[in-house]
Protein backbone atom coordinates (compact mmCIF):
# COMPACT_ATOMS: atom_id res chain seq x y z
CA UNK A 1 0.00 0.00 0.00
CA UNK A 2 1.81 3.67 -1.12
CA UNK A 3 1.50 6.08 1.98
CA UNK A 4 0.52 9.36 1.92
CA UNK A 5 3.15 12.15 2.33
CA UNK A 6 2.89 13.62 5.16
CA UNK A 7 1.42 16.86 5.07
CA UNK A 8 -0.97 16.03 2.51
CA UNK A 9 -4.58 15.97 2.78
CA UNK A 10 -6.42 12.97 3.21
CA UNK A 11 -8.15 11.41 0.51
CA UNK A 12 -12.13 11.62 -0.04
CA UNK A 13 -13.47 7.85 0.87
CA UNK A 14 -14.96 6.50 -2.21
CA UNK A 15 -18.72 6.75 -2.96
CA UNK A 16 -20.42 4.06 -2.07
CA UNK A 17 -22.07 2.64 -5.94
CA UNK A 18 -25.11 3.96 -6.98
CA UNK A 19 -28.31 1.48 -5.74
CA UNK A 20 -29.19 -1.12 -8.57
CA UNK A 21 -32.42 -0.45 -10.49
CA UNK A 22 -33.73 -3.10 -12.28
CA UNK A 23 -35.74 -2.52 -15.20
CA UNK A 24 -38.87 -4.07 -13.88
CA UNK A 25 -39.18 -2.40 -10.71
CA UNK A 26 -38.20 1.11 -13.10
CA UNK A 27 -40.98 0.44 -14.65
CA UNK A 28 -43.20 -0.49 -12.06
CA UNK A 29 -42.08 2.87 -9.88
CA UNK A 30 -43.34 4.75 -13.17
CA UNK A 31 -46.01 3.08 -13.76
CA UNK A 32 -47.82 3.40 -10.09
CA UNK A 33 -46.39 6.81 -9.37
CA UNK A 34 -47.35 9.10 -12.60
CA UNK A 35 -50.86 7.29 -12.22
CA UNK A 36 -51.18 8.59 -8.64
CA UNK A 37 -49.87 12.03 -10.00
CA UNK A 38 -52.44 12.07 -13.00
CA UNK A 39 -55.28 11.71 -10.51
CA UNK A 40 -54.03 13.50 -6.89
CA UNK A 41 -51.62 16.63 -8.27
CA UNK A 42 -52.31 19.89 -6.74
CA UNK A 43 -54.19 22.69 -9.40
CA UNK A 44 -50.99 24.68 -9.42
CA UNK A 45 -51.16 27.89 -11.59
CA UNK A 46 -47.72 26.92 -12.64
CA UNK A 47 -48.29 23.75 -14.00
CA UNK A 48 -49.58 22.57 -17.68
CA UNK A 49 -49.30 18.76 -19.18
CA UNK A 50 -45.88 17.25 -20.30
CA UNK A 51 -45.22 18.91 -23.73
CA UNK A 52 -47.87 22.34 -23.16
CA UNK A 53 -45.78 24.35 -20.38
CA UNK A 54 -44.16 27.70 -20.89
CA UNK A 55 -40.57 27.38 -20.52
CA UNK A 56 -40.61 31.44 -18.29
CA UNK A 57 -43.14 30.47 -16.33
CA UNK A 58 -41.86 27.27 -15.15
CA UNK A 59 -38.19 28.89 -14.88
CA UNK A 60 -40.09 31.33 -12.74
CA UNK A 61 -42.47 29.16 -10.01
CA UNK A 62 -38.72 26.97 -10.06
CA UNK A 63 -37.25 29.87 -8.49
CA UNK A 64 -39.67 31.39 -6.09
CA UNK A 65 -40.05 27.78 -4.79
CA UNK A 66 -36.91 27.81 -3.59
CA UNK A 67 -37.31 28.24 0.13
CA UNK A 68 -40.41 29.30 -0.26
CA UNK A 69 -43.68 27.18 0.25
CA UNK A 70 -46.18 26.60 -2.40
CA UNK A 71 -48.96 28.81 -0.39
CA UNK A 72 -46.75 31.67 0.18
CA UNK A 73 -45.41 31.85 -3.37
CA UNK A 74 -48.84 31.57 -5.63
CA UNK A 75 -49.65 35.67 -5.00
CA UNK A 76 -46.32 36.29 -5.95
CA UNK A 77 -45.86 34.58 -9.16
CA UNK A 78 -49.69 35.86 -10.28
CA UNK A 79 -48.47 39.69 -9.21
CA UNK A 80 -44.93 38.94 -11.19
CA UNK A 81 -46.48 37.42 -14.17
CA UNK A 82 -49.14 40.63 -14.11
CA UNK A 83 -45.76 43.20 -14.52
CA UNK A 84 -43.74 40.75 -16.55
CA UNK A 85 -45.54 38.56 -18.69
CA UNK A 86 -42.76 37.28 -20.35
CA UNK A 87 -39.34 36.75 -20.58
CA UNK A 88 -38.62 39.39 -23.07
CA UNK A 89 -40.77 42.09 -20.52
CA UNK A 90 -38.18 40.70 -17.77
CA UNK A 91 -35.11 41.04 -19.80
CA UNK A 92 -36.42 44.72 -20.32
CA UNK A 93 -36.92 45.64 -16.86
CA UNK A 94 -34.91 47.81 -13.99
CA UNK A 95 -33.16 46.18 -11.00
CA UNK A 96 -35.40 47.97 -8.72
CA UNK A 97 -38.80 47.20 -10.61
CA UNK A 98 -37.80 43.38 -10.12
CA UNK A 99 -37.13 43.82 -6.75
CA UNK A 100 -39.57 45.54 -5.54
CA UNK A 101 -42.06 42.60 -7.51
CA UNK A 102 -40.01 40.33 -5.27
CA UNK A 103 -40.09 42.00 -2.30
CA UNK A 104 -41.26 39.90 0.78
CA UNK A 105 -40.36 36.65 -0.75
CA UNK A 106 -36.95 36.77 0.80
CA UNK A 107 -33.47 35.39 -0.86
CA UNK A 108 -33.30 38.31 -2.94
CA UNK A 109 -30.35 37.54 -5.16
CA UNK A 110 -32.80 35.05 -6.44
CA UNK A 111 -34.58 38.05 -8.12
CA UNK A 112 -31.22 39.83 -9.17
CA UNK A 113 -30.33 36.55 -10.79
CA UNK A 114 -33.73 36.37 -12.55
CA UNK A 115 -32.88 39.21 -14.32
CA UNK A 116 -29.49 38.80 -15.44
CA UNK A 117 -30.36 35.55 -16.43
CA UNK A 118 -33.55 36.77 -18.65
CA UNK A 119 -31.48 39.46 -19.99
CA UNK A 120 -28.41 36.91 -21.06
CA UNK A 121 -31.52 34.23 -22.20
CA UNK A 122 -32.66 36.74 -24.41
CA UNK A 123 -29.72 38.58 -25.98
CA UNK A 124 -27.83 34.95 -26.36
CA UNK A 125 -30.26 32.69 -27.42
CA UNK A 126 -33.39 34.31 -27.72
CA UNK A 127 -35.21 32.84 -25.05
CA UNK A 128 -34.33 30.23 -22.82
CA UNK A 129 -32.11 27.32 -24.15
CA UNK A 130 -33.38 23.67 -24.07
CA UNK A 131 -30.23 21.71 -22.44
CA UNK A 132 -29.27 21.26 -19.02
CA UNK A 133 -25.93 22.48 -19.89
CA UNK A 134 -27.05 25.50 -21.60
CA UNK A 135 -28.67 26.48 -18.88
CA UNK A 136 -26.33 25.92 -15.99
CA UNK A 137 -24.09 28.87 -18.00
CA UNK A 138 -27.35 31.07 -17.03
CA UNK A 139 -27.19 33.45 -13.73
CA UNK A 140 -28.96 31.35 -11.46
CA UNK A 141 -28.89 28.21 -12.55
CA UNK A 142 -28.08 25.03 -11.02
CA UNK A 143 -28.18 21.38 -11.71
CA UNK A 144 -31.46 21.39 -9.73
CA UNK A 145 -33.22 24.57 -11.48
CA UNK A 146 -31.41 23.46 -15.15
CA UNK A 147 -33.07 19.88 -14.98
CA UNK A 148 -36.36 20.84 -13.57
CA UNK A 149 -36.74 23.60 -16.66
CA UNK A 150 -35.17 21.12 -19.46
CA UNK A 151 -37.26 18.45 -18.21
CA UNK A 152 -40.89 20.20 -18.00
CA UNK A 153 -40.50 23.02 -20.44
CA UNK A 154 -38.79 20.85 -23.17
CA UNK A 155 -38.87 17.75 -22.56
CA UNK A 156 -35.76 16.90 -21.71
CA UNK A 157 -34.88 13.16 -20.01
CA UNK A 158 -33.11 14.94 -17.45
CA UNK A 159 -33.13 14.55 -13.41
CA UNK A 160 -34.43 17.27 -11.10
CA UNK A 161 -33.65 16.24 -7.38
CA UNK A 162 -35.09 18.82 -4.87
CA UNK A 163 -35.46 18.22 -0.69
CA UNK A 164 -38.79 16.64 -1.59
CA UNK A 165 -37.28 14.01 -4.24
CA UNK A 166 -34.34 13.48 -2.44
CA UNK A 167 -36.07 11.88 0.72
CA UNK A 168 -38.36 9.62 -1.90
CA UNK A 169 -35.62 8.38 -3.38
CA UNK A 170 -33.43 8.00 -0.26
CA UNK A 171 -36.50 5.68 1.09
CA UNK A 172 -37.32 4.20 -1.97
CA UNK A 173 -33.92 2.56 -2.53
CA UNK A 174 -32.85 2.61 1.24
CA UNK A 175 -30.05 5.47 1.20
CA UNK A 176 -28.75 5.66 4.60
CA UNK A 177 -26.97 9.08 5.65
CA UNK A 178 -27.56 12.97 5.26
CA UNK A 179 -29.10 13.76 1.67
CA UNK A 180 -26.68 17.32 2.03
CA UNK A 181 -23.13 15.07 2.44
CA UNK A 182 -21.53 14.37 -0.99
CA UNK A 183 -21.33 10.57 -0.82
CA UNK A 184 -25.41 10.47 -0.51
CA UNK A 185 -26.64 12.83 -2.68
CA UNK A 186 -24.25 11.10 -5.50
CA UNK A 187 -26.19 7.98 -5.37
CA UNK A 188 -29.57 9.63 -4.73
CA UNK A 189 -28.62 11.56 -8.00
CA UNK A 190 -27.62 8.17 -9.50
CA UNK A 191 -30.92 6.64 -9.02
CA UNK A 192 -32.85 9.93 -10.04
CA UNK A 193 -31.12 9.77 -13.72
CA UNK A 194 -31.91 6.30 -13.72
CA UNK A 195 -35.30 6.58 -13.10
CA UNK A 196 -36.56 9.24 -15.85
CA UNK A 197 -38.89 7.88 -18.16
CA UNK A 198 -38.00 9.25 -21.96
CA UNK A 199 -41.68 10.25 -22.54
CA UNK A 200 -43.09 12.08 -19.33
CA UNK A 201 -39.46 13.28 -17.74
CA UNK A 202 -40.94 16.65 -16.47
CA UNK A 203 -44.22 14.79 -14.85
CA UNK A 204 -41.88 12.68 -13.83
CA UNK A 205 -39.32 14.75 -11.91
CA UNK A 206 -42.91 17.05 -10.57
CA UNK A 207 -44.72 13.47 -9.22
CA UNK A 208 -41.42 12.71 -7.09
CA UNK A 209 -42.05 16.06 -5.74
CA UNK A 210 -45.56 16.04 -5.01
CA UNK A 211 -44.66 12.52 -3.22
CA UNK A 212 -42.29 14.17 -0.99
CA UNK A 213 -44.31 17.24 -0.63
CA UNK A 214 -48.11 15.72 0.09
CA UNK A 215 -47.43 12.23 1.41
CA UNK A 216 -44.04 11.40 1.79
CA UNK A 217 -42.47 13.99 4.40
CA UNK A 218 -40.57 14.04 7.55
CA UNK A 219 -43.49 12.08 9.01
CA UNK A 220 -44.35 10.20 6.20
CA UNK A 221 -47.75 9.16 5.63
CA UNK A 222 -46.86 5.44 4.19
CA UNK A 223 -50.63 4.02 4.00
CA UNK A 224 -51.60 6.71 1.23
CA UNK A 225 -48.31 6.18 -0.70
CA UNK A 226 -49.06 4.69 -4.11
CA UNK A 227 -45.36 3.11 -4.16
CA UNK A 228 -45.47 1.53 -0.60
CA UNK A 229 -45.27 -1.97 -1.52
CA UNK A 230 -42.01 -0.92 -3.06
CA UNK A 231 -40.12 1.01 -0.49
CA UNK A 232 -37.25 -0.23 0.73
CA UNK A 233 -37.32 1.71 3.86
CA UNK A 234 -40.56 0.94 4.71
CA UNK A 235 -40.14 -3.11 4.31
CA UNK A 236 -37.38 -2.05 6.63
CA UNK A 237 -38.61 -0.71 9.04
CA UNK A 238 -36.02 2.48 8.29
CA UNK A 239 -38.79 5.21 6.67
CA UNK A 240 -39.01 7.59 9.91
CA UNK A 241 -35.11 7.36 9.96
CA UNK A 242 -34.25 7.85 6.31
CA UNK A 243 -33.15 10.50 5.99
CA UNK A 244 -32.03 11.38 9.60
CA UNK A 245 -33.08 14.71 10.94
CA UNK A 246 -31.12 17.98 9.56
CA UNK A 247 -29.50 19.25 12.39
CA UNK A 248 -30.41 23.42 12.71
CA UNK A 249 -28.10 25.53 14.78
CA UNK A 250 -30.31 28.32 16.94
CA UNK A 251 -30.50 31.53 14.82
CA UNK A 252 -27.82 33.98 15.08
CA UNK A 253 -29.16 37.52 16.35
CA UNK A 254 -28.54 40.53 13.66
CA UNK A 255 -29.01 43.74 16.03
CA UNK A 256 -29.39 47.24 13.31
CA UNK A 257 -29.94 50.51 14.76
CA UNK A 258 -31.45 52.45 11.99
CA UNK A 259 -31.60 56.29 11.69
CA UNK A 260 -35.02 58.03 11.47
CA UNK A 261 -34.49 61.03 9.54
CA UNK A 262 -38.07 63.31 8.95
CA UNK A 263 -37.89 65.75 6.26
CA UNK A 264 -41.64 67.39 5.21
CA UNK A 265 -43.00 63.68 6.26
CA UNK A 266 -40.81 62.06 4.28
CA UNK A 267 -38.55 59.61 5.38
CA UNK A 268 -34.38 59.34 4.37
CA UNK A 269 -33.77 56.17 2.61
CA UNK A 270 -30.33 54.92 1.53
CA UNK A 271 -29.90 51.63 -1.34
CA UNK A 272 -27.85 48.37 0.17
CA UNK A 273 -24.55 46.97 -2.25
CA UNK A 274 -26.16 44.44 -4.83
CA UNK A 275 -24.48 41.80 -3.58
CA UNK A 276 -24.98 40.20 0.26
CA UNK A 277 -28.12 40.15 2.36
CA UNK A 278 -31.19 42.20 1.36
CA UNK A 279 -28.61 42.99 -1.71
CA UNK A 280 -30.06 46.46 -3.59
CA UNK A 281 -32.92 46.95 -1.15
CA UNK A 282 -33.55 50.32 0.24
CA UNK A 283 -33.86 50.72 4.08
CA UNK A 284 -33.17 53.17 6.40
CA UNK A 285 -29.47 54.54 6.83
CA UNK A 286 -27.96 52.45 10.28
CA UNK A 287 -25.51 49.90 11.17
CA UNK A 288 -25.01 46.48 12.52
CA UNK A 289 -24.56 46.47 16.13
CA UNK A 290 -21.98 44.25 18.03
CA UNK A 291 -21.69 42.85 21.42
CA UNK A 292 -22.47 45.61 23.71
CA UNK A 293 -22.12 48.46 20.93
CA UNK A 294 -23.87 51.50 22.11
CA UNK A 295 -26.34 51.95 19.42
CA UNK A 296 -26.67 56.04 19.49
CA UNK A 297 -22.78 55.88 19.45
CA UNK A 298 -23.42 53.88 16.71
CA UNK A 299 -26.01 55.88 14.43
CA UNK A 300 -24.17 58.78 14.61
CA UNK A 301 -20.58 57.26 13.52
CA UNK A 302 -22.32 55.50 10.95
CA UNK A 303 -23.96 58.66 9.37
CA UNK A 304 -20.88 60.59 9.27
CA UNK A 305 -19.21 57.89 7.85
CA UNK A 306 -21.38 57.16 5.19
CA UNK A 307 -23.13 60.43 4.42
CA UNK A 308 -20.82 63.11 5.65
CA UNK A 309 -23.50 64.06 8.38
CA UNK A 310 -22.67 65.04 12.16
CA UNK A 311 -26.30 64.11 13.82
CA UNK A 312 -27.91 64.41 17.04
CA UNK A 313 -29.47 61.18 17.76
CA UNK A 314 -32.32 61.01 20.28
CA UNK A 315 -34.56 58.05 21.84
CA UNK A 316 -35.74 54.86 20.12
CA UNK A 317 -39.15 55.63 18.42
CA UNK A 318 -39.90 51.88 17.40
CA UNK A 319 -38.46 47.95 16.57
CA UNK A 320 -39.50 45.38 14.65
CA UNK A 321 -38.10 41.74 14.73
CA UNK A 322 -38.36 39.07 12.22
CA UNK A 323 -37.32 35.82 11.44
CA UNK A 324 -35.10 34.88 8.46
CA UNK A 325 -34.01 31.49 7.78
CA UNK A 326 -30.89 31.71 9.66
CA UNK A 327 -31.19 34.97 11.47
CA UNK A 328 -33.44 36.46 13.62
CA UNK A 329 -33.25 40.22 12.34
CA UNK A 330 -33.95 42.92 14.77
CA UNK A 331 -34.47 46.58 13.25
CA UNK A 332 -34.56 49.41 15.67
CA UNK A 333 -34.89 53.19 15.04
CA UNK A 334 -33.79 56.60 16.56
CA UNK A 335 -34.93 60.02 16.61
CA UNK A 336 -32.50 62.08 14.42
CA UNK A 337 -33.01 65.45 16.37
CA UNK A 338 -30.58 67.90 14.02
CA UNK A 339 -27.76 67.15 11.36
CA UNK A 340 -25.79 69.09 9.70
CA UNK A 341 -22.43 68.66 7.23
CA UNK A 342 -19.26 67.25 8.07
CA UNK A 343 -16.85 70.62 8.74
CA UNK A 344 -14.38 71.15 6.16
CA UNK A 345 -16.17 68.58 3.53
CA UNK A 346 -17.70 69.33 0.25
CA UNK A 347 -19.05 65.39 -0.09
CA UNK A 348 -19.38 62.63 2.54
CA UNK A 349 -16.47 60.80 3.83
CA UNK A 350 -15.49 56.89 3.51
CA UNK A 351 -16.04 54.73 0.55
CA UNK A 352 -19.12 53.10 1.61
CA UNK A 353 -21.49 55.17 0.27
CA UNK A 354 -23.61 53.29 -2.75
CA UNK A 355 -23.16 54.95 -6.09
CA UNK A 356 -25.92 56.78 -8.18
CA UNK A 357 -28.88 54.40 -8.41
CA UNK A 358 -30.60 55.14 -12.40
CA UNK A 359 -33.83 56.35 -12.31
CA UNK A 360 -33.99 58.59 -8.51
CA UNK A 361 -31.09 61.18 -9.79
CA UNK A 362 -34.21 63.83 -10.08
CA UNK A 363 -36.85 62.13 -7.86
CA UNK A 364 -36.87 62.44 -3.83
CA UNK A 365 -33.06 63.20 -3.81
CA UNK A 366 -31.34 64.28 -0.96
CA UNK A 367 -31.17 67.88 -0.65
CA UNK A 368 -31.50 71.48 0.82
CA UNK A 369 -35.54 71.99 0.75
CA UNK A 370 -35.81 73.52 4.13
CA UNK A 371 -35.35 72.37 7.66
CA UNK A 372 -37.18 68.91 8.84
CA UNK A 373 -39.71 69.87 11.26
CA UNK A 374 -37.97 70.22 15.12
CA UNK A 375 -34.56 69.95 13.09
CA UNK A 376 -32.49 72.84 15.24
CA UNK A 377 -29.82 73.14 12.13
CA UNK A 378 -28.68 72.56 8.42
CA UNK A 379 -31.24 69.78 6.86
CA UNK A 380 -28.84 66.76 4.71
CA UNK A 381 -27.07 67.96 1.89
CA UNK A 382 -27.15 66.74 -1.40
CA UNK A 383 -27.93 65.38 -3.56
CA UNK A 384 -26.39 62.39 -1.93
CA UNK A 385 -25.84 59.20 -4.63
CA UNK A 386 -27.96 55.83 -3.37
CA UNK A 387 -30.50 58.43 -1.36
CA UNK A 388 -33.80 59.42 -1.81
CA UNK A 389 -37.07 60.35 0.43
CA UNK A 390 -39.70 59.07 0.42
CA UNK A 391 -43.71 59.28 2.34
CA UNK A 392 -44.53 56.30 4.11
CA UNK A 393 -47.53 56.00 2.25
CA UNK A 394 -45.77 55.85 -0.91
CA UNK A 395 -43.93 52.53 -0.38
CA UNK A 396 -45.87 51.01 -3.38
CA UNK A 397 -42.97 49.94 -6.00
CA UNK A 398 -40.10 50.54 -4.12
CA UNK A 399 -37.71 47.74 -3.43
CA UNK A 400 -37.73 47.36 0.31
CA UNK A 401 -37.78 44.15 2.52
CA UNK A 402 -41.15 43.01 5.04
CA UNK A 403 -39.13 44.28 7.66
CA UNK A 404 -37.95 47.60 6.43
CA UNK A 405 -41.59 47.91 5.74
CA UNK A 406 -43.04 47.41 9.04
CA UNK A 407 -40.23 49.56 10.58
CA UNK A 408 -41.17 52.63 8.36
CA UNK A 409 -45.18 51.90 9.20
CA UNK A 410 -44.29 51.51 12.81
CA UNK A 411 -42.47 54.94 13.03
CA UNK A 412 -44.99 57.04 10.51
CA UNK A 413 -47.39 55.80 13.08
CA UNK A 414 -45.72 57.19 16.03
CA UNK A 415 -45.65 59.80 14.04
CA UNK A 416 -49.21 60.40 13.40
CA UNK A 417 -49.46 60.49 17.64
CA UNK A 418 -47.32 63.34 18.31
Amino acid sequence: MRSRRPGAAPRAPPIPPVPPVPPARAAALRRRLLAWYDASRRDLPWRAPQGAADPYRAWLAEVMLQQTRVEAAIPYYRRFLEAFPTLEALAAAGEEEVLSRWAGLGYYARGRNLLAAAREAVARHGGLPATPEALRALPGFGPYTAGAVASIAFGVRAPAVDGNAARVLARLFRIEGRPEERAVRERILGVAARLVPAGRPGDWNQALMELGATVCGRAPACGRCPVEPLCEARRAGRERGIPPPRRHPAPALLRVACAALWRDGRLLLVRRASRGLLGGLWELPGVTLHGADPARAAVRRALRRDLGLEASVGRELAAVERQLTHRRLQLIAYEIRSVRPVPGTGKPPGKSVPKPVPGTEHRGRAGPAGPAPGMRSRPVPGPVPGTRWISPDALEGVAISTAVRRLVEALAAARAKE
